[in-house]
């Protein structure tokens, strides 16, 4: 700090000023302390000697910790300056640190020198990245979003898009890069993967090579695109493939799970694939036999042979694991009410020997009264849905998948006699609800591992792991609507979410499941900062146990009650 002395209309006005340098790098003085005019110094120093001091005051001020004393002032007749951005999120220095700690710059660096393009792709792939997790949205308002970052970005907009092509062009080299820099970073359980589809729709009328009308998940009316997802045994994304909408999801498999083997060098490791009934064909079941590895796939019961089903629905020989000695009744558990209540969390299993055309595999059957509970409850609610629409005289549409109540109304428009009512009607249809009742309590899955019930059950338990992670994608990262049209862009668009999802899903991770991800992501996105010029950053968000989990695991804070600048550049130095 230094004296500055102001001379307007003959009189002096005297001042403190303090020099700093910001985040940005950029010098640059704030006053620190006003000591008014001539008159008014004399009276406070001396009027012998009163430089002098002066100067001695500021040498004390300099000799205080600044780490410790920061002296703000404020007036309360002054107006903030105009278009001076003062208000930062610091929550992606989390995700930063994980970023650079996987060595994505390394893969951004060697797809900068395979084309030698002038522009930082891995500045621009790593807020892209960040900016889906903390402020997901269009990549027009992305870009604006990043301002948000107490770390300006450098990178222009059309910078931004022209990088969206190599990151299309280099999937592959992303993917097998990532899992192969993640393996220092975690522990990847790779010899359990598990698969699904889901598809995304675009706010658009016509189709070209990617973007397809076909079944959408979502049920819109719009061309789709698909996406299928592998994740580890951990519940880490692992791959990802981008295909039409219209193309059959079992075609989708295979490739990328030969992609992972080769690519990831998983050819000696005994892989175990789940996945849904979906993508239950001989020709995937085959394929993961071979070399000594395995399946485990989920199975309709609806669609189960009948020889089959009248073993599913024997009452008898049912097994608990862990005991091989003894049988049950489950009927006679479900009849009493103190034998249901002492076996309700119990999970009773029969495996029947099956094959298909060309595989040999075990259909095993689980029953669980908790299970069957859930189930009729969850259905019971809906037949009352249904009722009331059907007593109100409501309009009707038909419905379209077996989580809608819809499905067990019934319209009347043909009289006994054949002929066209003239009046429809509508009722609860009881064959259906009757036929679905069957099945409460079951769930069945093929498998071709032998033994370890536990262990195929537990694998199984897995799957809901991949179906959060594209809820996560859809709901919280926002990654539909796709506001792009260019296909490269939209794989660009799809690697993005895919990154992001990694590094949300290792923070969770971290973090050991502690939080939800609602959770999470609204703490990450309110860690916010504002700057007093001069003088550093002042925390406005709230201090919880997981802001001090964050903070303990990343071994970096930033909810001290002011952050010097010199603190602030620590930070950012030490994540690099």
């Amino acid at each position: 700090m230094r004296l500055n002395i102001r001379k307007k209309n003959n009189y002096s006005y005297y001042s403190i000023i303090k020099d700093y340098t910001d985040v940005n790098g950029k010098r640059t003085t704030k006053i620190f302390e006003k000591l008014g005019n001539q008159e008014q110094v004399e009276e406070r120093f001396g009027k012998e000697n009163t430089l002098n001091e002066i100067k001695k005051y500021i040498d004390s001020l300099n000799s205080e910790s600044k780490e410790e004393i920061i002296k703000k002032e404020f007036n309360p007749n002054k107006r903030i300056s105009l278009g001076i951005k003062r208000q930062f999120n610091v929550g992606y220095l989390f995700l930063k640190k994980l970023y650079n700690e996987l060595h994505i710059n390394n893969i951004c660096d060697e797809i900068e020198n395979k084309y030698q393009f002038h522009f930082d792709l891995n500045e621009i792939f790593s807020y892209l990245v960040f900016a889906r997790i903390i402020f997901p949205s269009s990549k027009l308002e992305t870009f604006k979003q990043c301002q948000n970052f107490i770390e300006q970005p450098k990178f222009k907009l059309h910078d931004e898009y022209r990088a969206l092509s190599y990151i299309a062009t280099n999937i592959n080299l992303i993917q097998e890069q990532l899992f192969n820099n993640s393996l220092k970073v975690t522990n990847r359980d790779s010899k359990v993967i598990y698969y699904d589809c889901t598809n995304y729709f675009f706010e658009i009328n016509n189709e070209d090579e990617l973007r397809k009308y076909g079944i959408s998940k979502q049920h819109q009316p719009n061309p789709l695109v698909g996406m299928g997802l592998f994740m580890d045994g951990n519940g880490l994304p692992l791959a990802f493939n981008i295909y039409p909408g219209n193309k059959n999801e079992q075609e989708t498999l295979l490739p990328t799970e030969n992609k992972i083997i080769n690519n990831f060098k998983l050819k000696d490791t005994k892989l175990i694939l789940c996945t849904d009934a979906g993508l239950a064909s001989d020709k995937i079941k085959n394929f993961n036999i071979k070399n000594g590895r395995g399946f485990v796939i989920t199975q309709s019961l609806k669609k189960t042979k009948k020889e089959y089903k009248d073993l599913i629905f024997d009452d008898n020989n049912w097994r608990i694991i862990n005991d091989l000695r003894n049988t049950y009744n489950i009927n006679k558990i479900m009849e009493d009410e103190e034998l249901k209540e002492k076996y309700y969390e119990t999970i009773f299993y029969k495996i029947i020997p099956t094959e298909t055309k060309s595989v040999k595999q075990d259909l095993i059957i689980t029953f669980s009264p908790k299970y069957f509970d859930y189930q009729r409850n969850i259905r019971n609610e809906q037949i009352e849905r249904a009722k009331k629409i059907i007593d109100n005289n409501e309009t009707i549409r038909k419905g379209k998948n077996q989580n809608d109540y819809r499905r067990f109304i019934e319209t009347i428009s043909i009289t006994k006699e054949g002929e066209v009512a003239e009046d429809i009607a509508h009722s609860l249809n009881e064959e259906l609800i009757k036929e679905e009742q069957l099945y409460d309590g079951y769930y069945a899955l093929t498998t071709n591992l032998v033994g370890d019930v536990e262990r195929i059950l537990r694998i199984v338990k897995g799957r809901w792991e991949i179906e959060e992670s594209f809820r996560i994608m859809k709901s919280d990262f926002l990654a539909r609507p796709v506001n792009l049209s260019r296909e490269d862009r939209i794989k660009a668009h799809f690697t993005i979410c895919f990154v992001a999802l990694f590094i949300y899903r290792l923070l969770e991770n971290k973090l050991i499941h502690k939080y939800t991800t609602s959770q999470i992501l609204n703490t990450l996105r309110n860690m916010s900062i504002i700057e007093h010029k001069g003088c550093g950053y002042e925390p406005i968000y709230e201090r919880t146990s997981l802001t001090d989990d964050i903070h303990d695991y990343f071994k970096f804070n930033t909810d001290y009650e002011i952050i010097s600048y010199k603190r602030m550049k620590k930070i950012l130095k030490d994540i690099k």
